[in-house]
């Protein structure tokens, strides 16, 4: 059962300053100097209501994010699409097509993924990038073990004890109903929905509650990468054991500086 819509207290909120938010956010993490989507790479999400998101268009970039580059998107009409047995690459084309709206702005072919990550793992804004220093590692055989692996506390703190790893899979209506079966395995498995998505050969999805989260979900994963890289090359890594996990992961004082983190949206 997807949990319930419980993100960001609307009240008195429009969509104008949702959308504001999420250009925001798009912006920030196209930045060139931060290496993590270039030209139409990479795509944002965040929900407006318990129906429906707002995602980036396809073909816009992030860096030069403008208010008519995000579409609303139905989530039912998504969820749809990946519950459809008959569904194929047709039937999506065919459902993107009507969801262009007047303006003509197609949703990307991601919006399913997105979809997945807010209904099923009760995120409430997401973003899709593919960073150079991560890409890196996912592109390489030792791919997994950016989601297997914990090396040091902070990458627990922001990332959670248990991220999901995905297989390439082709993008579009395969690799959302692979990310979503892998996703419900995780959430029967562990209980706690995961903060990071990684695809091997393709990127990451962060999965936060606001524009902050998804902003420093990055951060951080980038920052790991780039350690294990180094650990990689030195010898190999030596991870924390399980035991140690869990008392950062429960640890008052992280969970106390979780929580501030998170105040600052």
């Amino acid at each position: 059962m997807a949990p319930p819509f419980c993100g960001y207290d609307h009240t008195g909120a429009s969509l104008m300053t949702e959308l504001q938010r999420l250009t925001d956010l798009s912006r920030e993490l196209g930045r060139p100097e931060r290496e993590l989507v270039i030209l139409a790479e990479g795509n944002t999400s965040l929900r407006t209501s318990a129906d429906h998101m707002l995602v980036k268009a396809s073909g816009a970039a992030l860096g030069s994010a403008q208010a008519e580059d995000f579409v609303e998107v139905p989530l039912g009409d998504m969820m749809d699409l990946l519950d459809n047995p008959s569904s194929d690459d047709a039937t999506v084309d065919a459902a993107f097509q009507r969801l262009s709206g007047t303006r003509g702005r197609r949703p990307s072919v991601e919006s399913m993924v997105h979809a997945v990550c807010q209904v099923d793992a009760g995120a409430t804004v997401v973003g899709h990038t593919h960073p150079l220093a991560i890409n890196g590692l996912l592109c390489s055989r030792n791919a997994s073990v950016l989601a297997s692996t914990v090396v040091y506390p902070e990458q627990i703190v922001v990332l959670g004890r248990k991220p999901v790893f995905v297989p390439y899979t082709d993008p579009g209506l395969a690799l959302a109903r692979e990310v979503r079966r892998r996703l419900l395995e995780h959430l029967a498995e562990d209980g706690v929905a995961p903060k990071i998505i990684y695809l091997a050969n393709h990127g990451i999805f962060a999965l936060g509650t606001s524009p902050g989260e998804v902003l420093r979900i990055t951060e951080m994963a980038v920052k790991v990468s780039r350690i294990m890289e180094v650990g990689l090359a030195v010898g190999g890594l030596a991870p924390l054991d399980a035991e140690a996990r869990e008392r950062i992961d429960t640890r008052t004082d992280e969970q106390y500086r979780r929580a501030a983190l998170d105040a600052r949206g």
